[in-house]
């Protein structure tokens, strides 16, 4: 069993992988060819989508459970 502790920790460091992918992803179609409007659409769906990551991380390793 993994403890707490490694589970934050490397919870931390996956979001922040992806989220830094991702967002990177997003900037770099926003300010190519699509122009900021044409990539808004896929900003908004990065948006929502690394929030249910981050609230998927806060559920699965930082709120504790009844057991």
């Amino acid at each position: 069993m993994i403890s707490r502790r490694v589970n934050i920790i490397t919870g931390i460091l996956g979001f922040a992988m992806v989220a830094t992918f991702v967002i990177g992803l997003s900037k770099s179609i926003s300010s190519g060819f699509a122009g900021f409007y044409g990539g808004l659409p896929f900003a908004i769906i990065v948006a929502v989508v690394l929030l249910m990551a981050l609230y998927d991380f806060y559920d699965s390793a930082i709120r504790k459970k009844k057991e």
